[in-house]
C-alpha cells in the first residue's frame, strides 16, 4: 500500500508490434524489453499486486520471469493496435479485483517501452496523484526549444508550408516561447475510480504531471532500441 491507498501495477504488452516486430521481447543490452519492467517492481515493495495484460504466451512468459507479475490474459476486442489504453486497464482492473477479491484505489500503467525508468520515478508519480483530488498524474519531460509546438509547420496537400499554430507567426524571440512538455511513458497512476469511468487518460481540468529528471527513450523504433542498449551497456561498465 502507498498511503493508504491499495495499487495496482498494470503492464500493457500486446504481441502484435507492427513497428518492432516481437518489440515486448526484443533483447535490449541482453535482456528482453519487458523484464527491465517487471524487474523494477522488486524495488517497489508497496505495490500490492502487479500484473502483464498480454494475448501472447511469449511475452507472459518473459514477464513473469522475475516472479513479479502475474498475467491477464486479454480478449480479442482489446488486441488490435487501434485499442487506447483505458479499456486494457478497466479490463486489467476488473481481471484482478476478481481475483483479489478486494478492490484497488490506485492503477499504474507502466509501458515496457521505458526501460529507464526508476523506482523513485514511479514513487513520485504516485505520490504526486495521492497529494490532491487528481484522477491522472502523467511523467513528462521538457521539450527542447528547438522542438517547441510553435515553431512545427505543416505541409498543405497542395504543398503550402504553413505555420502549425496561428501565433506562430508572431514570434519573435525565444524568450516568448512558453515552456513545452511531452509525455515520456514512464509512469501513468491513475484513480480508480477514473480508470472505471473513463473512456480515455486524459482527465481536462484534472490531470496533473511530474517532470522527471534524466533521459527517458520511449522505445518505437530500432534506433531507440541502439540508443537505449548504448545507454544501459556504458551505465553498466562504469
Amino acid at each position: 500500500m502507498r498511503h493508504g491507498k491499495r495499487v495496482l501495477v498494470v503492464i500493457p504488452a500486446r504481441g502484435g508490434s507492427k513497428g518492432i516486430p516481437r518489440k515486448n521481447i526484443t533483447l535490449v543490452a541482453g535482456k528482453p524489453l519487458i523484464a527491465y519492467t517487471t524487474e523494477l517492481l522488486r524495488e517497489l515493495p508497496w505495490i500490492d499486486h502487479s500484473v502483464v495484460s498480454t494475448d501472447s504466451p511469449e511475452i507472459a512468459a518473459a514477464g513473469q520471469a522475475a516472479g513479479t507479475a502475474d498475467v491477464v490474459w486479454r480478449p480479442e476486442d482489446l488486441s488490435g493496435d487501434r485499442i487506447g489504453d483505458m479499456p486494457v486497464l478497466a479490463h486489467a482492473l476488473e481481471e484482478s479485483e476478481k481475483s483479489a477479491a478486494h478492490r484497488f484505489d490506485v492503477v499504474l500503467m507502466l509501458q515496457p517501452t521505458s526501460p529507464l525508468r526508476t523506482a523513485a520515478d514511479v514513487e513520485a508519480c504516485v505520490d504526486l496523484l495521492l497529494s490532491g483530488s487528481w484522477d491522472s498524474a502523467w511523467t513528462v519531460s521538457e521539450t527542447s526549444l528547438s522542438y517547441h509546438p510553435h515553431k512545427q509547420v505543416k505541409i498543405s496537400p497542395n504543398g503550402v508550408l504553413e505555420f502549425y499554430f496561428d501565433s506562430e507567426s508572431s514570434i519573435v524571440a525565444r524568450q516568448e516561447l512558453q515552456r513545452s512538455f511531452h509525455r515520456n511513458g514512464v509512469c501513468y497512476a491513475f484513480t480508480s475510480s477514473f480508470v472505471r469511468n473513463s473512456e480515455t487518460v486524459f482527465s481536462r481540468g484534472n490531470s496533473t504531471a511530474l517532470v522527471t529528471p534524466g533521459v527517458h527513450i520511449s522505445i518505437d523504433t530500432p534506433a531507440d532500441i541502439l540508443a537505449v542498449d548504448r545507454i544501459i551497456t556504458n551505465s553498466s561498465a562504469i
